[in-house]
């Protein structure tokens, strides 16, 4: 429902759902001795050039492994739009797009100047220090993305 809610109040938007997330679920369900193989080629589905590739890359994946781990297939397919909405971005930034690391950072520091004081006087103060916490946090913002 998380996407139909943002769908529902800004038409516009696109939903790209961490592809790291969806990895990491898909390998509960695989055993040790499989996951560098099950790693490797889901990596040639997340990494590819274009969409078509992925599509290609994602059937290759599906026709190996679809018998034996069928809820990943599922889960892969159910997701696939918010997955590649990515590929129509430039390949030099999809790897800020597709993983959730810098979002992650940013609530880290919101907790980590929120959760020393449990109770505020006002909303506003509580956006203030929201506020500040952003400034100070957007400094690293203007770094280099590594690679």
């Amino acid at each position: 429902g998380f996407s139909e809610a943002i769908q529902s109040i800004f038409p516009q938007t696109e939903i790209q759902l961490c592809v790291i997330h969806q990895i990491r679920n898909s390998m509960k369900y695989v055993s040790y001795k499989e996951q560098k193989q099950v790693m490797a080629d889901l990596k040639k589905v997340y990494q590819a050039l274009t969409i078509e590739e992925a599509e290609l890359a994602f059937q290759e994946f599906k026709d190996k492994w679809g018998k034996k781990h069928p809820i990943i297939i599922r889960s892969w397919e159910t997701n696939w739009i918010e997955l590649t909405a990515y590929f129509s971005y430039p390949p030099d930034i999809r790897r800020m797009i597709y993983t959730t690391n810098i979002i992650e950072g940013y609530h880290r520091q919101l907790r980590k100047v929120t959760k020393t004081k449990t109770a505020y006087p006002t909303d506003e103060a509580l956006r203030k220090i929201i506020y500040l916490a952003t400034i100070e946090a957007s400094k690293k913002w203007t770094m280099p993305v590594r690679g």
